[in-house]
């Protein structure tokens, strides 16, 4: 296998209510209600300009505490083994995280969010914007997720988490 070193540094810090792992819903669509706040490193605030024209924005993240890499895992939704690229689970070879939230405004270096589903103090390494002309697909396919129904799904989802 051929690796190479990569490095990434932070730029910013996403804060949220979430301090528990179990507590903290799977994905963003679970966490509606949940807000959080990313504190953007100064040096990078030039960098929001016109980001505040989008409604939803993706996070691009450092899973900090995932201790152990898993090939196979079980997902939330269901009690069946798959690969770990066939989930969004958070014990990846790479510990990269993504989510997409709704951002409510910006202040200064501070980005106000909704159906955030990170844990608190979690390392930001990017932003991108959401948008329906590069962002939206007619998903046809969505692999062993099409066995889990709604209300299963709803229930998992949020994991140990009340409002």
């Amino acid at each position: 296998m051929n690796t190479c070193e990569i490095l990434y540094w932070t730029i910013g810090i996403i804060h949220s209510e979430h301090t528990i792992e179990e507590n903290t819903p799977i994905q963003p669509v679970y966490a509606k209600g949940c807000k959080g706040y990313v504190e953007l490193c100064p040096e990078f605030v030039e960098g929001l300009s016109d980001l505040s024209g989008f409604s939803h924005i993706y996070l691009i993240y450092h899973f900090h505490q995932v201790r152990s890499v898993q090939l196979l895992v079980k997902p939330y939704l269901q009690d069946e083994g798959h690969g770990i690229f066939a989930t969004h689970a958070p014990c990846r070879p790479n510990p990269i995280g993504l989510s997409v939230v709704e951002l409510l405004g910006i202040e200064g270096n501070t980005l106000h969010l909704d159906d955030v589903d990170i844990l608190d103090g979690t390392p930001l390494l990017d932003i991108k914007p959401c948008t329906a002309k590069f962002d939206l697909h007619d998903i046809k396919k969505n692999g062993w997720q099409d066995e889990v129904d709604e209300e299963t799904a709803q229930q998992r989802g949020k994991r140990k988490y009340h409002q």
